[in-house]
């Protein structure tokens, strides 16, 4: 395996799809599999071809690239952007660079794939949606990574709002609660504003609000008010302290004595919001909510019926039916497991038996199947968002923060 060197030309265009991945952290592990895994569940019109992964530690990338199956490894990312062979840069690194690196992969002419959420700061995201823009009229492509879109379960509850099902949408009551956060955990990138933008607003409310916007099919107007409030001023620095969860996090070496920092993003925030047909909403995020791993939820209340969705039960559905031809005598919420390999929930056809459950990576997989689906000129199982459908939920993002630092109500007009 060689630094830079192109082991074998890929087919730009044509059969073969060259992938090229800025990152090898968490995302990046999240990234490899699905990119390795996607051609082997989905008929795809493309081979995915894994060419080359870049991050900055140079015995750590070429480590990673062996792992994973990456065919080559740079600490250079521009040079990577440049190289003719690359069809697709996969961005997979901290939201502060994600605009430098997604508008010169652009440039190069390469469709790009990047996470979330679209950059630190809606100054960078309006960047990159123009950078885009420019380019699309020569046919090169922008994703990002809402991977929770990709659940068959939330695919569903889009599919059964956009039958009507639903009626007239009321209430969107969503929150995302995890606890890794305490005051142990160490000063890591996403607790520095320099680097994440914002902290569990930007990294669980960006979610929140893309499913909201998603299954509702229906755009926020309006932050009516925030609170956002950062519980740990300080936390301790920790040399090689890159991950994001506590055990990678634990994984750091300790210097002799401790010395901390100041954590400048916020711990938590709490919306409220009006949508353009009329409904209203609620969103939570926080790392601080003891007892929660990844409860990703959302409760969607209409004129007729209800819908809940719950992460930590990715695979299920809770549907209750409030329609003028539902028995009151039997009426209830009905858990829908949302896992039919008669190919009656979105992705499902490809993987399991019915209820031969799917975990945190199938989403990852079956959006690299739908990028490559597009790329190869047919349509997404699913709607993938681009980079302009992800800039309407970075305005809200925010919105919520100005709402929070000014006390007052926010309309998204007044961002754009």
């Amino acid at each position: 395996m060689k630094k830079g060197i192109v082991m074998a030309r890929g087919k730009r265009g044509g059969t073969e799809l060259n992938v090229a991945m800025i990152g090898s952290k968490f995302m990046g592990r999240a990234h490899s599999n699905a990119w390795s895994q996607a051609g082997k569940f989905f008929d795809l019109p493309m081979r995915i071809r894994m060419h080359t992964v870049c991050a900055r530690e140079a015995n750590a990338t070429e480590a990673f690239a062996a792992r994973w199956g990456w065919a080559n490894w740079s600490s250079n990312w521009e040079s990577v952007v440049k190289n003719d062979d690359v069809d697709l840069v996969d961005v997979a690194t901290p939201n502060s660079v994600h605009a430098e690196q997604a508008i010169g992969s652009l440039e190069a002419g390469k469709h790009v794939a990047c996470e979330k959420p679209l950059a630190g700061t809606l100054h960078d995201a309006r960047a990159m949606v123009a950078a885009a823009k420019k380019v699309k009229r020569k046919g090169v492509r922008t994703f990002v990574w809402y991977n929770y879109r990709r659940c068959p379960a939330v695919a569903l509850a889009h599919r059964l709002v956009q039958e009507g099902r639903l009626g007239r949408i009321y209430h969107v009551r969503a929150a995302y609660l995890q606890d890794w956060g305490g005051p142990d955990t160490p000063l890591l990138w996403r607790f520095r504003k320099d680097e994440a933008g914002s902290g569990a607003h930007g990294d669980l409310n960006a979610h929140l609000i893309d499913m909201a916007r998603f299954i509702t099919g229906n755009e926020i107007t309006e932050v009516v008010g925030s609170i956002a409030e950062t519980f740990i001023k300080k936390r301790e620095i920790i040399e090689e302290a890159r991950g994001t969860l506590r055990q990678s996090a634990r994984s750091g070496k300790k210097k002799r004595g401790k010395r901390y920092g100041r954590s400048t993003v916020d711990d938590c925030v709490l919306f409220l919001a009006r949508f353009k047909g009329g409904a209203v909403g609620s969103f939570e995020a926080t790392r601080l909510a003891a007892g929660n791993k990844n409860r990703n939820m959302i409760e969607i209340n209409g004129e007729f019926g209800s819908i809940k969705f719950d992460f930590e039960r990715m695979n299920e559905l809770k549907y209750y039916d409030a329609s003028s031809g539902s028995d009151a005598a039997t009426q209830g919420w009905t858990t829908i497991m949302c896992t039919s390999a008669a190919g009656n929930h979105p992705y499902s056809h490809a993987w399991w038996p019915d209820a031969h459950v799917l975990g945190y990576e199938h989403g990852f997989v079956n959006e690299a199947a739908d990028i490559v689906r597009m790329l190869g000129g047919g349509e997404a199982e699913v709607p993938l968002p681009d980079f302009e459908d992800a800039f309407e939920t970075q305005l809200v993002l925010e919105a919520a923060m100005v709402s929070a630092r000014e006390k007052r109500s926010v309309f998204i007009r007044e961002l754009r």
